[in-house]
């Protein structure tokens, strides 16, 4: 497809068992974990088509380049790339830079852990991205369910303690160092302790 001036990056891992959510598999088994990381990557990406004007991009771990296009497509992606090597952040900042060379003015880049993800939720996302620099979503658990950026900001991405309940106020300490002034959307909850299943499965 032509490309866009917006690109919604989805970061998502195989769901193959004992390859992801490792913390949740251990509490309800690792066969379980991979069933949930599947449903949750399905309903991502269903909700990301919904976007209008938008190239939705499927950045995939733990397949090779074929599966992951195989992978992508199947989910309605309009392509998929490999997140490459290295931490979180590095990854994060790999799909933000790329995006931003091939020409887009808008990247939002999200990840699978939303079970109440909805529509309005990426709808707010790109309309604070028109206004600010830098769009957050804060998670409850310290952390952040969605970046927005105009253009790439790899340090913003360094040096973060990723998987602690500093993550967001780090990053907002790293923002405002570098003059950026973000929006911050709607709260929202990651799922990835069994304890988390229990709003999705209610």
């Amino acid at each position: 497809m032509k490309r866009c001036s917006r690109q919604l990056v989805v970061m998502a891992r195989w769901p193959a068992t004992g390859r992801c959510k490792s913390r949740l598999g251990a509490g309800i088994g690792l066969a379980a974990a991979a069933r949930i990381q599947r449903r949750l990557s399905e309903h991502t990406l269903a909700t990301a088509r919904q976007l209008d004007g938008t190239e939705l991009v499927l950045a995939v771990s733990g397949l090779g380049p074929c599966g992951a296009q195989r992978w992508g497509h199947s989910l309605g992606a309009h392509r998929a790339v490999l997140q490459g090597d290295g931490g979180l952040g590095s990854r994060m900042a790999r799909q933000l830079a790329r995006a931003c060379r091939e020409g887009a003015q808008q990247v939002l880049l999200i990840g699978t852990d939303l079970p109440q993800l909805a529509q309005g939720d990426l709808e707010a996302a790109s309309a604070a991205l028109a206004e600010r620099p830098l769009v957050l979503g804060p998670a409850s658990d310290g952390g952040y369910w969605l970046i927005g950026l105009r253009r790439p900001q790899p340090s913003l991405l360094s040096g973060i303690p990723w998987g602690s309940a500093a993550v967001l106020r780090r990053t907002l300490e790293r923002a405002a160092a570098l003059g950026l002034e973000p929006a911050l959307l709607a709260q929202r909850s990651d799922l990835d302790r069994p304890m988390d299943l229990e709003p999705w499965l209610g």
